[in-house]
């Protein structure tokens, strides 16, 4: 169908000022949105308390209001602008929130103001954990062991149950980024992180459930229209196990250690969530699956254009706001084109012919007696993205550019880790892990005692021992790596991702020695390209990736 006749005017709500877990994605998310509306001849109305975004632009919508985001300030908004419809779902969490107060105070309805894309129950049903977990046995979806928790003498009697599955994750209702929330070892740490869960969640309500410990993290990205269309833009895979959150983790995109039956399995599972729930546009589910059969659980539903839609987003090349804005006003996904490729429809399912790889960026540089572990609650306060053709090779890139002082797995200050501190930081996830496997491999530990310590997949640590194991070739070839001897090693180390200073560190030559030689070869990068189809059609408007291949992509 068309676009709606009745919707002339919309009103978009921005995130607000930038905090952990709500940062520039939604400012990308916005502004994208915002464009779309305005193709489809909508009048914009935008509202946003942070004047420091390319959302809040003059030329991004046909209006903007920088005032703070309260419920009060956007009734006299609403009241002056009149605006047909409000889409909820473009300003994180607190877009969702606001629009949820909105609604439950009756401004929407006063005003005649349509929620657009997803409607309240909605988002009441994904936010609210009781809800939630009644919706999910009721499609049959398995969901851990947990208890809905509403104030803290609800916390102590649970806290003093015989039998709970020690420890548990206390997961708080309509909060951003984990906030409020933790892992409780002990029934005092439950009433510590319970009582500030209840505390931090706007509607007095946490759930307390079962910690799955070891057992792997995995989303998919999801699109649904009026027409009750579902695709999967993209699976993400986490390197770090369940018990950190997902901003806070690893990631990998395509899924790598997924069985085709795995894949299918979690994929019909977050299609018949999203029909589930009704969600017109966007969507985010996450899933925790048993590394030692097919279990699995879901964790939880994201309504709304999220972190992970952004990560998504770059990573295929598939305008996920955009799509979801259109959808808000009407189109269906077989009506939407995918500008990209200029051909295909919104419809069409991405497909990726590289590797995607992010790692979070964490601000212990700055706040140097912070506590560097890394749990359910969110603390990155950015993240980086590589595409290259391997993992290990896109790996090598994201380390690159976190601007920490390390250009490969070779971190500062590995060696004066002792063999016991190294053992204890496996265990314990912080933002120095990813080195401490590294080093743990340099010292001999082998994968098989690597992997009950950090529950990594074992595929990830073969991959990490790849690189490392590169570096004691690079030492062994030494000054012969500028020679044809040393040709098809120093080949394959720019495959694997290493940049021209390590190797010239590992071999004993300068940084000039090594490109001079590399480039005397015809050893240069070439350029790939993210069009989200695998180049089954010529792009339009692609944009590109560098690795060393043999030829570039046009």
């Amino acid at each position: 169908m068309p676009k709606r006749q009745d919707i002339h005017k919309v009103m978009v709500i921005g995130s607000g000022p930038i905090v952990i877990g709500q940062a520039a994605e939604f400012d990308y998310a916005g502004a994208q949105a915002c464009r779309a509306l305005r193709e489809e001849g909508c009048f914009v109305i935008l509202v946003n308390s942070n004047p420091a975004t390319i959302m809040t632009d003059v030329e991004m919508a046909d209006r903007v209001y920088i005032e703070p985001l309260t419920v009060e300030f956007l009734e006299k908004i609403i009241a002056r602008e009149r605006p047909d419809g409000l889409v909820p779902t473009l300003g994180g969490q607190t877009g969702l929130n606001l629009a949820t107060a909105l609604a439950n105070a009756g401004i929407l309805e006063k005003y005649n103001v349509e929620l657009l894309g997803t409607p309240l129950s909605t988002i009441a049903k994904a936010e609210d954990r009781e809800l939630f977990r009644g919706l999910m046995r009721e499609i049959g979806e398995p969901v851990p062991e947990s208890f809905i928790i509403g104030s803290d003498e609800e916390l102590e009697e649970l806290s003093r149950r015989d039998g709970l599955p020690w420890p548990l994750i206390v997961r708080p209702a309509y909060t951003l980024g984990g906030s409020g929330g933790g892992i409780a070892a002990n029934p005092a740490e439950l009433m510590e992180i319970g009582g500030r869960g209840i505390r931090l969640s706007p509607v007095s309500q946490v759930m307390v459930e079962r910690c799955l410990v070891g057992w792997k993290e995995v989303e998919y990205e999801v699109m649904r229209d009026a027409n009750d269309t579902c695709i999967t833009i993209c699976n993400m895979e986490n390197l770090d196990p369940m018990g950190v959150h997902t901003g806070d983790s690893m990631v990998v995109a395509p899924s790598q250690t997924l069985s085709d039956k795995e894949y299918q399995m979690l994929r019909t599972a977050s299609l018949k969530i999203i029909r589930s729930l009704g969600i017109e546009g966007g969507c985010n589910v996450q899933l925790a699956l048993d590394p030692k059969s097919f279990g699995y659980y879901i964790i939880e539903v994201n309504p709304r254009v999220s972190r992970s839609s952004a990560l998504a987003s770059k990573a295929t090349g598939y305008p996920i706001a955009r799509v979801a804005a259109k959808i808000a006003v009407g189109l269906h996904l077989d009506e939407i084109e995918n500008k990209v490729t200029g051909k295909t429809l919104a419809c069409f399912e991405p497909a990726l012919d590289y590797c995607v790889v992010k790692i979070p960026r964490w601000p212990f540089d700055k706040f140097t007696t912070a506590d560097r572990r890394i749990t359910t609650q969110m603390k990155a306060t950015g993240e980086v993205m590589a595409l290259d053709r391997s993992f290990e090779s896109a790996l090598m890139k994201a380390v690159r550019s976190l601007e920490i002082g390390a250009i490969s797995l070779r971190y500062k200050g590995a060696s004066l880790w002792s063999d016991m501190q190294i053992e204890t930081l496996l265990k314990t996830p912080t933002d120095e892990r990813l080195f401490v496997i590294a080093e743990a491999f340099r010292r001999g530990m082998m994968v098989e005692e690597i992997a009950p310590l950090c529950h990594f997949d074992r595929w990830f640590l073969v991959k990490i021992r790849n690189l490392v194991e590169m570096e004691s070739t690079l030492s062994e070839c030494g000054a012969g790596i500028v020679t044809d001897a040393g040709k098809d090693v120093l080949e394959a180390a720019k495959r694997m991702g290493y940049p021209d200073r390590t190797i010239a560190d590992l071999t004993g030559k300068t940084e000039h020695e090594i490109r001079t030689y590399r480039k005397g070869i015809g050893l240069i990068p070439v350029y790939k390209i993210v069009d989200t189809c695998a180049a089954e059609f010529e792009a339009q408007t692609p944009y590109f990736y560098s690795c060393y291949d043999s030829e570039s992509e046009r």
